[in-house]
């Protein structure tokens, strides 16, 4: 078997894992978190050509008139139309839709196959978007689209953390968060390439595109392997220990497997259904965490740079290439700093991460809306060069902190704090309210810069200021502690074990 690292179990147990990070797992892992470059590409996607003149003259002519030749309207509101929000937003309500069904054929199925569908889905929806020949068919591509992030998000984060070893789950795990920093990337790259092509005809390449990662997706999911938890939990042990054993490159897995066997067979003694299962007091503070993480997440205001950079960027006063350059800037930053993050994760753990990250974000946000509250006006001039590159490094400096921290970790942790008979109903509501708050952002950002102005910024950052005091209070540490093993960080915390510390200790 290929060489790697030697993995243990954490410091609560005497017992180890044996096996190291094969190349046979981390070429699966990359091969799942093809799902996450897709769900990057198409929020990058968005952004971009709905700068382009061309996308806007053909879908939104009323929008593109109001920018050229509307002199009286507020800068902050030249963007402002629910349907050109729409085509952004469509996408997350399907998502939030299809990843309830997703949850049901994960859990019952396994990983693979909602891996598969989500594939497949991401082609008809590219396949719709590039052809578009009207608004109908251009929605409908992105709720195609929807239907494949829906099940992507809900599969490959379980993926990847069932099938990393517990040491370097974090670095593993946040391979997802790299793979949608990478996909945001791509599309701001594709973006400025084609917006230069003639004949108005490079939203068109920018949308299809996307056909190729959802092609390596689709086929490359016909040879993952599934994973041991899941083939446990439908009862196939034997394949699991075989899985097992190539995953973690040696025969000597039978600590692991039992400690598989035994979570599973926990899982299956309730008579209740997962949804009434994980609303167990027991359960409480997953339940929680599968809230609120995905809510705050949300209200960092990340999506309104990944959805709208490049109309923020020209609504300060940035050209149009300026504007689709300064967004793969923003890309680009928040690529390396995830990509450190896979480095530090498992080092330094979830929390300081969470702390330091929201710190930055709440500081640079202040910064940018305190410079258009001073220079930017309702029917000024726009920003001058000077104070628009300004914003934009205090914005790349707010990228940089949520890549490090609330992007991968608020999929992170969610994905690794849940026991084997609630995991999958608990990602499913992970993803559900993740897709219900971007598609409220979404849905309202550009009213809410027209009504809010530089406020904007100040609204996002009182909720970075909250979301961080949360984490320091409530949140307990998750580095290096086995999936199957996760109960014992509840019933230790100042907070948690108030109420389920009596109920795990007689377990």
């Amino acid at each position: 078997m290929a060489g790697g690292f030697n993995t243990e179990m954490s410091s609560d147990t005497n017992k180890q894992y044996n096996g190291r990070v094969t190349k046979f797992v981390i070429l699966s892992c990359i091969m799942a978190s093809m799902g996450g470059v897709l769900f990057g590409y198409d929020i990058g996607i968005s952004g971009g050509v709905t700068s382009m003149e061309p996308f806007l003259r053909k879908f939104f002519p009323k929008v593109y008139r109001r920018m050229k030749e509307d002199t009286n309207i507020s800068n902050y509101c030249k963007f402002d139309s629910q349907l050109l929000t729409s085509f952004t937003s469509s996408l997350y309500i399907a998502g939030l839709v299809a990843s309830f069904f997703a949850s049901s054929i994960t859990r019952a199925y396994g990983r693979k196959p909602s891996i598969l569908i989500g594939g497949a889905a991401f082609l008809i929806g590219t396949a719709l978007g590039g052809a578009a020949a009207n608004i109908y068919m251009l929605i409908l591509g992105r709720v195609s689209l929807g239907v494949g992030v829906g099940f992507a998000n809900q599969a490959v984060p379980l993926y990847l953390s069932e099938m990393a070893p517990a040491k370097y789950r974090g670095a593993i795990s946040n391979g997802f968060q790299l793979s949608i920093s990478l996909g945001v990337l791509s599309a701001n790259l594709i973006n400025f390439g084609t917006e230069k092509i003639k004949g108005g005809l490079g939203w068109r390449i920018s949308l299809a595109m996307a056909a190729i990662p959802a092609s390596i997706l689709t086929l490359g999911s016909f040879f993952l392997p599934e994973t041991p938890n899941s083939l446990i939990h439908r009862g196939s042990d034997k394949k699991a220990k075989l899985t097992l054993q190539k995953v973690r490159g040696t025969i000597d897995v039978q600590a692991e497997l039992d400690d598989l066997i035994n979570a599973s067979s926990t899982s299956k003694e309730p008579n209740h259904l997962p949804f009434q299962q994980i609303l167990q007091k027991k359960f409480r503070p997953q339940l929680v965490m599968a809230i609120t993480l995905p809510f705050f997440q949300q209200v960092t205001g990340i999506n309104v740079i990944a959805f709208y950079a490049p109309l923020l960027f020209r609504t300060i006063g940035l050209g149009e290439s300026a504007s689709l350059m300064s967004a793969v800037l923003t890309g680009l930053v928040g690529t390396c700093s995830t990509f450190v993050s896979m480095f530090i994760v498992d080092r330094l753990g979830r929390r300081v991460l969470f702390i330091f990250g929201g710190i930055q974000m709440f500081i640079s946000q202040l910064m940018v809306g305190g410079i258009m509250a001073y220079k930017l006006g309702d029917h000024t001039e726009l920003l001058t060069k000077g104070y628009a590159y300004l914003v934009l490094v205090f914005i790349c400096v707010y990228v940089c902190g949520f890549a490090f921290s609330w992007g991968p970790l608020g999929w992170l942790v969610p994905s690794e704090i849940f026991p084997l008979e609630i995991r999958s109903i608990g990602q499913s509501i992970t993803v559900a309210v993740n897709f219900i708050f971007t598609f409220i952002i979404a849905q309202t950002f550009l009213s809410m810069l027209c009504h809010f102005k530089a406020g904007i910024f100040f609204f996002f950052g009182g909720w970075v200021f909250v979301m961080t005091a949360f984490v320091y209070f409530l949140l307990p540490e998750t580095k290096n502690v086995p999936i199957e093993k996760m109960d014992r960080i509840w019933r230790e915390h100042w907070f948690w074990k108030r109420i389920v510390g009596e109920e795990l200790e007689c377990k």
